[in-house]
């Protein structure tokens, strides 16, 4: 069953609006004004200035004079390469991920659960195929989406209304029913993989694996990303069992 971190009985207010003001700013796609990102994440104008002012002193956001915008600093780049140097899945990861890229023609990511819920790409591998699928290190998603939320629900140990609750929010391109996602997810518990095709995007195939850590928790995952119409009937397995067989060497 997945494991997250206990939430604190007191967290430090200054830290939390510091990191939800640079989510922000990665998420908006585009620099902001001090009004625009209080009025975003309801913070008192004053104070949000005030954290910018700290964080652009540190290089974790800068500041535009002409426009009066802020956007992601530099000092973020070091700090993620930091942090892939010292993730020890990401490390573990990249050598499988390529070789299966390379064999199956497709783009493969590793995956890890953050607090918040979500899959984080922490390591990526591209074929030299003309056409690929647009991913990048950092990219995050819902934890129940895609092929990788279906084996995600299958070891979550969730109730059927509790799976509900979480799937309903749940933005797709071509949403399954619910009742169609509840046997995929059990397929998925079976067989060890999940293929979602076309249904968290259009028009292409994933093919996901859990990884389990040293506890048995499946809080990581391997994906592999294809355009659906070149993994039809037997080569989608195909697919699926490599990518399968490459999660349970990292298990190992």
């Amino acid at each position: 069953m997945p494991s997250q971190n206990a939430a604190l009985k007191k967290p430090v207010a200054a830290v939390s609006r510091a990191a939800a003001i640079l989510r922000y700013l990665g998420r908006s796609g585009a620099p902001a004004g001090v009004n625009a990102i209080a009025r975003e994440l309801d913070l008192v104008p004053s104070t949000c200035l005030h954290i910018l002012r700290t964080l652009t002193h540190e290089n974790l956001t800068a500041f535009d004079v002409g426009t009066k915008r802020y956007r992601l600093g530099p000092a973020l780049l070091g700090l993620s390469r930091d942090m892939l140097a010292q993730n020890d899945f990401a490390r573990d990861a990249q050598p499988l991920i390529d070789d299966l890229a390379g064999r199956q023609g497709v783009t493969v990511t590793a995956t890890e659960l953050d607090n918040a819920g979500h899959m984080v790409v922490i390591a990526l591998a591209r074929a030299s195929v003309p056409l690929s699928i647009h991913v990048t290190v950092g990219s995050r998603f819902p934890a129940l989406i895609s092929a990788s939320g279906r084996c995600y629900a299958a070891l979550s140990g969730w109730t059927r209304e509790e799976l509900r609750d979480r799937f309903s929010p749940l933005k797709w391109q071509n949403a399954p029913r619910f009742g169609d996602w509840l046997k995929e997810v059990e397929a998925a518990r079976q067989d060890g993989y999940a293929i979602d095709r076309g249904a968290y995007i259009r028009g292409v195939l994933i093919a996901a694996a859990p990884v389990f850590d040293g506890d048995g928790n499946a809080t990581r995952a391997l994906a592999a990303i294809g355009i659906a119409d070149q993994f039809t009937g037997a080569k989608e397995t195909r697919l699926a069992r490599a990518v399968k067989r490459a999660a349970e060497r990292l298990s190992a």
